[in-house]
């Protein structure tokens, strides 16, 4: 999960600043999902989805290889 929201933070050009800033979501959640010591709840996810503008599938979808 936190691989796609680093694709879609790093093509909308933003830091995890301005996502927390703007999602209001606390700017330690980054780093926890970052370093794996909690996984997003679906509220969480929900709030992110929104600020890039994609379904919260998006972020529980497998890529194919």
């Amino acid at each position: 999960m936190y691989k796609k929201y680093v694709e879609l933070r790093d093509k909308k050009n933003v830091t995890d600043y301005q996502v927390a800033k703007g999602t209001g979501i606390n700017p330690s959640v980054f780093t926890h999902w970052k370093n794996k010591i909690y996984t997003p709840k679906i509220d969480k996810l929900q709030v992110i989805a929104n600020y890039f503008d994609v379904p919260v599938t998006y972020f529980l979808e497998n890529k194919q290889i």
